[in-house]
């Protein structure tokens, strides 16, 4: 058991914090008021939360309190909800009844939700406690959380430096002990970049396997719900509460998750779909990760060996279409255009000007892609590679604005393309995973000389969650 009165509750992990909540060591609004005191300590820092909702938290802990009072006195504690009690936030793209979304854009008005969204009213209902909204980029479009909205999202490592996106909010407040784990949601690496960035495990589950993920303008299927945590453990909570009983491993991902994996056949490569448009290079710190990485999983047993992965050189042009289509339809008065960012105004131009015959082009040409990729990563059973190209970019690196945490000024111009380009260049390896549908993780596994995580991405095949994460838990132990 946890000694609770010497150790600060940031410190536990998730799956202690649940222990403690449901043995009754810990009271809902014990744990509530506890992380409600650090966001209000270190979010003006962070950046991490745009909205915190510590009235109606502190309401839900107290009614979780009250479940498990009434259960107790049944004798009925095995009837509590798998999350009872544990705090966490959600990403501010996604609805939470009573609570502005503001989709991290100026351009909208910021109502209220009426109703929880698919992916809260989940979690919810497996006995979670919101505290807020955290930030993200606009639209959830780019590969770092920064808007017009709030201030930018940072990364706690290095508060100069940016937490990834679109789920950095959520990731900068899992790292800084602000919730015990959050959800994210991903459509071009929006869990796994963040991940990479600030040193978590981030687990983008294979199409379909989380329900509640799936966003209702996403035509190409690539956006799926999936967990930020700080240990494979924790991450396979969290899948617990994601994933229906009957589309889970028996017993569930945390009740398997320390097995160990059998000797697996891996492929290593650094070939990627943006290549061709965007030549980039590779910074010796993620070239470090790897081959630290690869270490690691060869004393594990497994056997590891070049790939080579050829790519459609279509792709960026069909993936970019797909990508940005939902922003063209986005409802925005026209007099609020100009309170976009350069980036999304450039792409919702764009997309509008694109034709529908255009873009169900783009949508078959990724499912051909899709096929293709797929069957050249069939050799393997996983496929390796760094998470990310570089080190965490400096706030206001990808927009050139270089702006310390204040809104944009109305009147600066950013170059979109150039901003993109840098994107992917950062990040070359997350998207194709999105739209073959498959399963991919990111583990910490090194740290620069100057204290900046560095992770590796594991790509698995459909239906391998519990794999990758049992990956993920021997990465740690060793």
């Amino acid at each position: 058991m946890v000694d609770l009165s010497l150790q600060d509750l940031s410190r536990l992990t998730a799956v202690e914090l649940r222990d403690a909540l449901r043995s009754g060591e810990l009271s809902a609004r014990e744990a509530t008021a506890h992380f409600l005191s650090v966001i209000e300590a270190h979010n003006k820092q962070l950046g991490a939360f745009v909205t915190v909702t510590a009235e109606q938290a502190l309401m839900d802990a107290k009614a979780a309190d009250n479940l498990h009072a009434s259960l107790a006195r049944e004798g009925r504690l095995e009837q509590l909800p798998l999350l009872h009690g544990i705090p966490t936030a959600f990403k501010d793209l996604t609805d939470v009844a009573g609570v502005p979304t503001t989709h991290g854009s100026a351009a909208l008005e910021h109502k209220a939700a009426p109703e929880d969204g698919a992916l809260a009213a989940a979690l919810k209902g497996r006995g979670v406690i919101s505290l807020g909204k955290t930030q993200v980029p606009e639209f959830g479009l780019t590969a770092y959380s920064e808007n017009r909205v709030a201030p930018p999202s940072r990364n706690p490592h290095a508060l100069g430096r940016s937490s990834g996106g679109s789920s950095g909010g959520s990731a900068a407040a899992v790292v800084a002990g602000l919730v015990p784990f959050a959800p994210g949601t991903d459509g071009g690496g929006s869990i796994r970049i963040p991940a990479g960035a600030c040193g978590l495990v981030g687990l983008k589950p294979g199409r379909g396997v989380v329900p509640s993920g799936a966003s209702a303008g996403d035509s190409a299927k690539l956006v799926v719900a999936g967990p930020l945590a700080r240990t494979a453990a924790d991450a396979a909570l969290l899948m617990d509460a994601l994933v229906p009983l009957e589309q889970a491993p028996d017993g569930g991902y945390l009740a398997n998750v320390g097995r160990a994996a059998e000797p697996l056949k891996i492929g290593l490569s650094l070939d990627s779909p943006w290549a061709g448009t965007f030549p980039f290079g590779i910074e010796q710190e993620a070239l470090d990760a790897l081959a630290h990485g690869t270490k690691l999983l060869e004393e594990a047993g497994h056997s590891i060996a070049e790939a080579e992965i050829r790519y459609d050189n279509r792709y960026p042009e069909a993936f970019t279409a797909a990508w940005t289509a939902g922003v063209g339809s986005a409802r925005i008065a026209p007099q609020r255009e100009a309170l976009l960012t350069p980036l999304t105004r450039t792409f919702r131009r764009r997309a509008q000007q694109r034709s529908a015959l255009k873009v169900n082009e783009a949508l078959g040409f990724l499912r051909q892609f899709q096929h293709d990729t797929i069957a050249q990563y069939s050799e393997w059973d996983l496929i390796l590679m760094p998470t990310l190209a570089q080190t965490p970019r400096p706030i206001g690196w990808f927009t050139g604005g270089g702006h310390s945490g204040e809104p944009w000024p109305s009147e600066w111009a950013g170059d979109a393309d150039e901003d993109y380009k840098r994107q992917c260049e950062y990040a070359p390896w997350s998207s194709m995973v999105n739209v073959c549908g498959l399963p991919a993780i990111s583990v910490p596994v090194h740290t620069t000389a100057t204290g900046l995580p560095m992770g590796i991405q594991i790509i698995g095949r459909m239906g391998s969650e519990l794999l990758l994460l049992q990956l993920a838990a021997a990465l740690e132990a060793r």
